[in-house]
């Protein structure tokens, strides 16, 4: 991205962000058209822009209807780290790193990163046990830029406490969870027959207005249950 079009996408996002501020939720954003109109920039910028504002919580799209600003966000459960999330349910976490490298995005990751396609990411492959036994399987990719000499200082025994020292530890996450059988590779890791359940969990972490990591984990189905709370709108 050239400096030019990285100005622009940042005076429109402060442009929108002037004017939906302190108006009422549910009321509508400037449209994609007026505002490639005004800044006689290409749609995509503006797409950047907006997706930015969305990502922060202050524009939520309606599909079918078009893009408003949002209702504050409800309190949600902190974003833990596996580590914490097994010591919570009173079980010892260890990592094994089997891959840790610099890679070109492909456009999945690209996409959930909001970066191009073909941009350094950080993808940090992990085998996690739980009380000894495997837990699951984690493939972390993450912005190389937002972690200059990353890889160079050593894998941290946490990754969410290494990117809380960096004042990047995600404070809102974008979760889904689907059922599957595994693969011949995964149930070797895994230690279970292939073609056994497992739960395969994707998530795309974000501090502030970045998107920090995107992680997709392999779950064994006989040994996690996935939590969730609910409650009801006031």
């Amino acid at each position: 991205m050239s400096d030019g079009r990285a100005l622009k996408h940042v005076q429109v996002r402060e442009y929108v962000r002037s004017l939906v501020t302190g108006t009422a939720p549910g009321s509508p954003a400037p449209s994609e058209r007026e505002l490639v109109h005004r800044f006689g920039v290409a749609r995509m910028t503006v797409r950047q822009a907006m997706d930015a504002l969305v990502v922060e919580g202050l524009l939520e799209r309606i599909p079918g209807r078009g893009t408003f600003v949002a209702r504050p966000r409800r309190v949600a459960s902190r974003v833990t780290c596996y580590t914490e999330e097994m010591t919570r349910r009173g079980m010892l976490g260890e990592s094994q790193t089997l891959l840790a490298r610099r890679e070109q995005a492909g456009p999945g990751v690209a996409r959930a990163l909001s970066l191009t396609e073909g941009d350094a990411v950080i993808h940090w492959r992990r085998l996690r046990r739980a009380d000894g036994s495997p837990m699951c399987i984690e493939d972390a990719y993450l912005n190389e830029v937002l972690l200059p000499g990353f890889l160079q200082s050593g894998m941290p025994t946490s990754l969410y406490e290494a990117l809380e020292l960096r004042g990047l530890r995600p404070t809102w996450a974008e979760d889904s969870v689907n059922a599957d059988a595994c693969t011949l590779d995964e149930a070797a890791l895994l230690e279970v027959e292939q073609g056994s359940a497992v739960l395969r969990h994707s998530r795309r972490a974000i501090s502030g207005d970045k998107v920090i990591e995107v992680s997709r984990t392999v779950y064994r189905a006989d040994r996690f249950t996935l939590w969730v709370q609910l409650g009801q709108e006031s």
